[in-house]
């Protein structure tokens, strides 16, 4: 059979059902789909035991219109009081614009909209429309004891956003997305929270006509979700952008915030690149996720925009032992560092090469004749940036260290393969869940010495589930270790199979001693492993910081960084 012949799913397309679950639960723009390709469709029905009859119709689709039958609890006295400060049009009580910024993007929140389950709802939905709207919500909310929830880009997979007390949820990406200064002397640029990652790119890339510039700018901070994230979401969450090994995570990206806080409180902090006054009132907000304050503005460094100098490489190694010590090497070298650097493990690898295009072409038969077994080589890609003289540089220095342990240049084809799927990749959860195939993620910090413990526990236990593929990348590095990112994929469609699944995954990464996340944030999902991670005197610090800046616990309450986290449900693994 040829194939134009091979069976194809009919792919979910077109355009969604007014007012839908599909509507909440769809990644990215509407009218964008992106399908698993030949390769990576019969690999699913090899590795679940699916046959063509699996795949001829969709299920738990989330078509259905999201139904009126949740009424808002919040007294109409305090619904008209909230209405005139954002003005009628900012201000919803219907259940679909409630619903919308309930949930954020884990696989639990798309479980329940595709089965319907509406449950956390915030009372009203607010679309903020000035700092003033944002003082006068968190002072009318805490006099009269109503939860407070900040909803930025709704990419959240920790259950950051999900309002677990009802109350008020703030749509930060409606109106609050214009920049409020640039500095180009400075290379610091000041916008609202709300702002997304394309339109801050936008504006920094086109500065000249934009900002009146001498040139363009990048801020670097380029995460999977960058297209639906906002700059609010990346700084309480403490993110991580695909080019944060040379342009730094988040917190090395943001120079000052402007907060505004319960008990008619502002913390504004000042815009300088380092001072000794004392602990470090940014770092200390940051990570916060909403339980201390709202985040309205953002001061983030920028750096020169010269996509002209980038240069891209990928190597193939022989196994995953000779691939690590590359990546150290290459982190240690102390000659520069990459921009984008990706190394997957050998399970990823044999994915990935299926998913870039690469399997069954001559590339491929070449890497295999050279002696590259399937089962056992990694794959490693990455970008070097800056300035034209450093970046190559960089790039000949990673390629000396990379030779020198055995492995084979890939061409920078895979790397442009890798940045054409970087965003578009998450499109295709969907059309896997349409069929009953989950696809997930969970990540964490290791540092050199204890990587691989933590790689082989967590693996062996995402194994013990059969018929489930693990696989396992690192994508943000230092010189004192590296992430490690776990995508699972599996046949699972029960809620309480999902959720046992994921804290068992927990519960491994905390067992083996890496951080319970490097750039995910902890939210509601992952706050019983908090305290288990950085110590109860640690959290002793997190609640005194809470008492004090939100005495009366209306931001973000219901368990949020495990601040007001039931006892019961603390998860200390104490050995």
């Amino acid at each position: 059979m040829s194939n134009r012949d091979e069976f194809k799913p009919e792919w979910f397309e077109g355009d969604l059902p007014a007012k839908s679950f599909r509507s909440i639960l769809k990644w990215g723009d509407p009218k964008e789909y992106k399908h698993p390709n030949r390769k990576l469709f019969a690999l699913m029905k090899e590795t679940f035991g699916l046959d063509d009859d699996w795949f001829r119709a969709r299920r738990n689709e989330g078509l259905g219109t999201v139904p009126e039958s949740f009424p808002s609890r919040l007294a109409p006295e305090h619904v008209a009081a909230l209405t005139a400060i954002v003005g009628p049009t900012n201000a919803h009580v219907d259940a679909y614009n409630r619903l919308r910024i309930a949930y954020g993007k884990t696989m639990i929140d798309l479980m329940r909209l595709r089965y319907g389950i509406v449950e956390n709802l915030p009372d009203i939905a607010l679309w903020p429309r000035s700092r003033e709207d944002l003082r006068a919500v968190v002072d009318y909310c805490e006099a009269h004891g109503i939860p407070v929830y900040v909803y930025g880009g709704g990419s959240s997979v920790t259950r950051g956003v999900e309002p677990f007390k009802g109350g008020v949820s703030l749509d930060m990406r409606v109106h609050l997305k214009r920049v409020l200064g640039f500095d180009e002397r400075n290379q610091t640029i000041t916008v609202e929270a709300g702002m997304s990652g394309p339109e801050l790119e936008r504006v920094l890339r086109g500065a000249p006509k934009e900002l009146g510039a001498s040139r363009a700018y990048t801020a670097g901070h380029l995460p999977q979700s960058f297209e639906y994230s906002v700059v609010g979401g990346w700084t309480v969450t403490r993110g991580a952008g695909q080019n944060s090994t040379y342009y730094g995570k988040i917190e090395d990206i943001v120079t000052a915030q402007d907060y505004v806080c319960p008990g008619g409180v502002d913390i504004r902090t000042r815009d300088f690149p380092a001072a000794a006054t004392g602990p470090d009132i940014d770092q200390i907000m940051m990570g916060s996720e909403g339980t201390f304050g709202v985040l309205y503005s953002a001061t983030l460094k920028v750096r020169k925009y010269m996509p002209e100098n980038t240069r891209r490489y990928s190597f193939i190694f022989r196994d995953w032992e000779s691939a690590k010590e590359a990546a150290r090497e290459v982190m240690q070298g102390e000659f520069g560092l990459p921009s984008v650097f990706r190394l997957s493990d050998p399970e990823e690898s044999d994915v990935a090469l299926k998913l870039y295009g690469v399997a069954g072409t001559p590339l491929d038969t070449l890497i295999s004749a050279r002696g590259y077994k399937p089962g056992q080589r990694c794959l490693m890609l990455g970008t070097a940036d800056g300035e034209r003289g450093f970046a190559r540089h960089v790039e000949r220095r990673i390629k000396r260290i990379c030779r020198g342990h055995g492995a084979m240049s890939t061409t920078a084809y895979v790397v442009r393969e890798w940045e054409r799927g970087r965003f578009r990749d998450p499109y295709m959860r969907e059309d896997m869940q349409d069929f009953g195939v989950m696809i997930d993620t969970l990540e964490c910090t290791v540092n050199w010495t204890n990587l691989e413990e933590v790689h082989t526990g967590v693996r062996e236990f995402c194994h013990s589930r059969p018929d489930t593929i693990c696989m396992t990348h690192m994508s943000h590095f230092y010189p004192q270790g590296c992430n490690l990112y776990f995508i699972f994929i599996a046949k699972m469609e029960a809620l309480d199979e999902y959720l046992g699944y994921q804290a068992g995954i927990l519960d491994s990464i905390q067992k083996y001693g890496a951080t319970m996340s490097h750039h995910h944030g902890i939210g509601k999902a992952f706050a019983p492993w908090l305290e288990g991670d950085v110590g109860h005197e640690s959290m002793s610090v997190f609640r005194a910081l809470k008492r004090h800046f939100d005495p009366k616990g209306i931001m973000n309450p219901g368990g949020t960084i495990a601040l007001d986290l039931p006892d019961e449900q603390r998860r200390l693994m104490k050995e």
